[in-house]
């Protein structure tokens, strides 16, 4: 089947295009090469064509050139929609950003705020009065009295602009890498009251959209919607998960059900079929059947724009456009072309969207729901209609729980084991909360409610957040903390794609292609845990406000820290993330002590009781701002290394680090390097 799959032209040619924006995004090949590339390949390409034509035979190489000429086109695609290559884009001056700056920005999109700031993204207009380019996120603190600002409004903003950082722990997810693959590459900190709202805004189609949303928002609260379910609502029709609580959402998670939160195929797949619906009592001539598909574009992509455009949205829509296209003009669709094409599509505008993580995971999910649903839904034929329509429920929820399990494991460690009950109790019930939620936005759009079907639909929404919380309570069913780096997820891919055919026609050969499959597994889980736990290391962590220090031998893990901090490990992501990366487990947890040793050197830890031996330390270790002049105790001993981690005030370490330079002391500062590994 999958061989089957590949002769499919277009999908070599998405293929070929997709490997030639993956090359270019760890290549970073420069501009001039790239387009060169691309014209050499295609005056091949139509040189072999003309010579094809000519001859009335295809030259056996055309299609190879083809191929070829898709990877270039890929390679150029990133490397053209790379924003740092335009001369005035702000990240060639942020070494002078760094200081306090006058930045003007136009707000792009809103973010889910964080416990301390309201966060923005935007478009840069002018950084210190000079035209400049890019997008930041905006960070206004929540000290101070924060404004309503809606998308398209213009500031200007005095703050302090910062570079994207690499992960300040090991193993730690990689936030400025994520940023930078969405073309964000700094962030701004500032105050409500360094911000001026300027009279003009940018009236693009996401400003009428957020408008759009804004006003149905609004007539819903006025109503008395209570904000737990409208929140819920909001996600799933309008694509805005900002103000969803962190309960609600880890609810979600743990039930296998975060995927109803964010706008995918289930919502748009009915409001296609939705528009069909009310669209049938018109006839089918072939100018009836273009007016029904032109609607059903616009509401499609009408919906898309409300939605906010995000990677599952674009997805979805683009692929049900194409499948409306098939519907309406009457000639079958092959769903391995539709979702070739739609990638290729959505890539060659946005090709930043292969990287996000939401984009993956739903073609991931799609496609193993198109290539393994119909085998899984063949092992059993019900009679009974609502047996059949519960079986098509669970082998789809099966399909795309297999399909993804690898890519969800690497990127969450953690797998919900109950999805399928979820699915089975909630996507029954889920077209009935669309179909009333589509109605009653649509009229809040228009200044109308119609007070019992908002009552009913907060009161199904209520009801979907119960019976999540539910599933969710039954946490022996979550497994956490698995173990997977990214050679292990293709590994496990190879595994069940071998399995998967094999199992689709019996045969030895392809037995033997899965049990090899298996030892490749075996060896490279082997080849991780050695690596891993043959190596011993000393890590001083970054902790705003606290000190973590942890010893590895092996696969042991011994934990130095305060009393605050070791009543609260469990809940540490910093710490859970590097035991679960290294395959290891906290052996023993102990209080701060003032000396250490480790691999024959002596670790002394200042902490403010500024205890210290005459005896010379090889590493000196600052933590909780210890009140003490390091010239004066230089002159008793030197130390081969000073550390400062996070605990310490950064007026002391600045001092600190100016008194190390002097005297020739090698100084890490968490807060600015990361952290520390002996």
């Amino acid at each position: 089947m999958i061989m089957k799959v590949l002769d499919f032209p277009l999908i070599k040619i998405t293929g070929c295009f997709v490997l030639g924006l993956i090359c270019a995004h760890f290549t970073k090949p420069p501009f001039l090469f790239t387009i060169s590339s691309l014209l050499v390949g295609l005056f091949v390409l139509l040189f072999l064509f003309f010579s094809s034509k000519k001859r009335k035979m295809l030259n056996p190489f055309f299609g190879i050139a083809t191929l070829v000429v898709s990877f270039l086109i890929g390679t150029f695609t990133f490397v053209s929609n790379n924003q740092t290559l335009r001369p005035n884009h702000y990240s060639h001056h942020l070494s002078v950003a760094t200081k306090e700056c006058t930045i003007e920005i136009s707000i792009k999109e809103k973010l889910k705020n964080t416990a301390s700031n309201d966060r923005y993204v935007a478009d840069v207009i002018a950084l210190n009065k000079q035209k400049s380019y890019g997008k930041i996120i905006l960070n206004i603190r929540k000290d101070t009295v924060v404004p309503t600002i809606d998308i398209g409004t213009h500031l200007k903003v005095n703050g302090y602009l910062y570079p994207n950082r690499e992960a300040n722990n090991p193993n730690q997810f990689d936030f400025g890498n994520y940023l930078e693959n969405q073309q964000i590459y700094a962030q701004v900190y500032t105050d409500a009251s360094d911000i001026k709202i300027g009279t003009v805004a940018d009236k693009t189609v996401a400003y009428y959209a957020s408008r759009f949303r804004n006003k149905i928002i609004r007539n819903l609260e006025r109503n008395h919607f209570n904000r737990k379910e409208l929140s819920v609502v909001v996600a799933l029709l309008l694509g805005q998960q900002q103000d969803i609580s962190p309960d609600v959402v880890r609810d979600y998670q743990y039930a296998g059900a975060v995927h109803v939160l964010s706008v995918s195929g289930l919502h748009v797949g009915f409001i296609l079929l939705f528009i069909t619906f009310l669209l049938k009592p018109f006839s089918n001539t072939p100018r009836a059947s273009l007016f029904k598909l032109l609607i059903v574009l616009l509401a499609l992509w009408s919906f898309g724009i409300v939605a906010g455009l995000a990677p599952s949205v674009v997805r979805s829509v683009t692929m049900f456009s194409f499948v409306a296209v098939g519907m309406f003009l009457r000639r079958s669709i092959n769903i391995y072309n539709t979702l070739a094409v739609s990638i290729l599509v959505i890539l060659l505008f946005q090709p930043s969207f292969l990287f996000d993580i939401g984009f993956q995971l739903s073609y991931v999910a799609l496609f193993f729901i198109v290539w393994l649903q119909p085998l899984l839904s063949s092992l059993w034929s019900p009679k009974n209609k609502i047996l059949t329509y519960l079986w098509d429920i669970i082998t789809v929820s099966f399909a795309a729980q297999i399909g993804t399990f690898p890519i969800s494991i690497y990127y969450f460690h953690q797998f919900p084991g109950l999805f399928f009950v979820t699915n089975l109790v909630i996507l029954p019930g889920m077209s009935i909360i669309l179909a009333l939620g589509v109605v009653v936005m649509m009229l809040a759009a228009f200044d109308v409610i119609i007070m019992p079907l908002l009552k009913v639909l907060e009161g199904s929404i209520w009801l979907l957040n119960k019976i999540i919380a539910w599933v969710a309570s039954f946490e022996d069913f979550i497994f956490r903390d698995i173990p997977l780096n990214i050679y292990m997820m293709w590994s496990c891919y190879i595994l069940i794609f071998s399995f998967i055919i094999w199992f689709k026609k019996p045969t030895y050969q392809k037995l033997v292609v899965g049990l090899c499959a298996v030892i490749v597994l075996q060896l490279v889980t082997f080849q991780a845990k050695y690596v891993s736990q043959k190596e011993n290391e000393l890590i001083v962590f970054h902790k705003k406000g606290a000190t973590l220090i942890t010893e590895r031998h092996s696969n042991k893990v011994v934990l130095y820290s305060n009393d605050s901090f070791l009543k609260n490990i469990d809940n540490n992501l910093v710490l859970k993330s590097y035991v679960v990366a290294n395959f290891c487990t906290i052996a023993n947890q102990k209080h701060l002590s003032n000396t250490l040793f480790f691999n024959n050197k002596k670790i002394l830890i200042m902490d403010a009781t500024a205890t210290y031996t005459k005896e010379k330390p090889d590493v000196l270790i600052l933590v909780n701002s210890p009140k003490i002049n390091l010239e004066r105790l230089f002159k008793i001993w030197k130390p081969q290394q000073v550390v400062v981690d996070g605990s310490n005030f950064k007026t002391y370490s600045k001092v600190w680090k100016a008194t190390c330079t002097k005297q020739n002391i090698p100084f890490h500062d968490t807060a600015a390097m990361g952290f520390y590994r002996l």
